[in-house]
């Protein structure tokens, strides 16, 4: 297996655009130029690889083709209803299908890279989104990149993919499109889906009959800061890939959890993500020799957040992780202002936040994190043949 890390990108993936809207693709324009601004995607065995889109065959491994024939005829429809489309979080645009595809196809890339050895890792930082379903558009997303990346790996041989997602919105459709298939296990954080959408995402949701214990949820209250999101993370997470032996970690890495983000109330830091991240490539690691595929997600806060957690994503992927006091270079903030005047431009990688936490323990008077904790042990733990009051599973 090669060590390198596939970075699949070029300009061509910006036109998933979708207006006047909170998912901008400046936010991802940022983050390359950050990272090469850093010098992280001149790193030796950093690959820049150019995306191709997913064909129809890719595509509907995971999507109804009626739903594909609506994506491709709204734009040119002024009349089009259905299937998602057209509505506020969804609205049509020009070229839908054609972006929404290569976003895909980027996906797929980064996982066949890392699937054939050709690479230990790959990252696709304009992908994640998890929300799409079979024959809907949901939360911004139009097709599923990541099922459509699982799907492909399926198909190439994989007996065991392990989805752990990060977002602030619980994984929605990668759980649905796998919801009863042994192969593959999603994991998701985030926060309740009483207070957010999608709605979904408790502990009782465990996997179909034929997949139990292979959907796992920690929903978290309103709030909750690093040291309680860590230690939900680090309770949960690495007990649950262990018992399921993946062949290779697939991430979804959406920014949003953090705290100015302005779609959410979860209140993590940018050192908090970058500590994720390095648990995440530890996993890997351990679990399955490296291999790891990394996408991102959400992510609303344009400038303030988005570019520096996922350089920080970047770093960890190809190499030595940036230290959070690094200054972020001033022809970086140039563009970032000329990019969206008036908003606050970081002068550091840091939040100046100690994203250290306090290891979960079964005792004590429990804190709202803490009944979450429990509550997603007491449901899926024993579907993995783990003891849900045992700190050591």
């Amino acid at each position: 297996m090669s060590d390198d890390t596939v970075v699949v990108w070029d300009e061509s993936l910006l036109a998933y655009d979708l207006g006047d809207h909170p998912l901008d693709p400046v936010r991802v324009e940022l983050t390359i130029a950050l990272a090469r601004e850093l010098g992280i995607l001149e790193r030796a065995g950093v690959r820049l690889v150019p995306p191709v889109p997913a064909d129809d065959d890719l595509l509907t491994r995971v999507h109804d083709p009626r739903y594909l024939d609506a994506v491709r005829i709204a734009p040119r429809d002024p009349l089009f209803a259905g299937f998602g489309l057209g509505t506020s979080d969804n609205p049509v645009f020009d070229g839908m299908h054609e972006s929404s595809a290569l976003v895909a196809g980027a996906s797929v890339i980064a996982a066949e890279a890392v699937w054939r050895g050709t690479a230990r890792r790959a990252v696709n930082v304009a992908g994640g989104l998890h929300h799409a379903m079979p024959a809907r558009a949901a939360g911004f997303c139009v097709y599923n990149d990541p099922a459509v990346a699982i799907a492909r790996l399926l198909d190439l041989g994989a007996e065991r993919i392990a989805y752990v997602d990060i977002d602030v919105h619980h994984g929605d459709g990668v759980q649905q499109i796998f919801w009863d298939d042994p192969r593959v296990l999603t994991v998701s954080l985030h926060e309740t889906p009483l207070a957010l959408f999608p709605g979904t995402g408790f502990p009782d949701e465990t996997g179909g009959p034929n997949a139990a214990g292979t959907a796992v949820n920690i929903p978290l209250p309103p709030g909750v800061q690093d040291a309680g999101w860590q230690r939900a993370f680090h309770a949960v997470v690495p007990s649950v890939l262990r018992a399921f032996r993946p062949q290779l970690l697939f991430t979804q890495c959406g920014a949003d959890a953090h705290r100015v983000d302005p779609l959410a109330d979860l209140h993590l830091s940018v050192d908090g993500q970058r500590a994720t991240y390095l648990a995440l490539r530890a996993l890997a690691d351990e679990l399955c020799d490296g291999r790891w595929v990394a996408t991102g997600g959400g992510g609303y806060a344009l400038v303030e957040v988005v570019p520096r957690a996922w350089t920080h994503l970047l770093a960890v992927a190809t190499g030595a992780p940036l230290d959070p006091a690094t200054l972020t270079p001033p022809a970086w903030r140039e563009l970032a202002t000329a990019r969206r005047p008036g908003l606050d431009v970081p002068l550091r990688m840091t939040d100046d936040v100690d994203p250290g936490y306090e290891p979960w323990q079964p005792t004590g008077e429990p804190s709202p994190v803490d009944r979450a904790i429990a509550a997603t042990r007491k449901a899926v733990f024993p579907l993995l043949g783990l003891d849900p009051h045992d700190p050591r599973d």
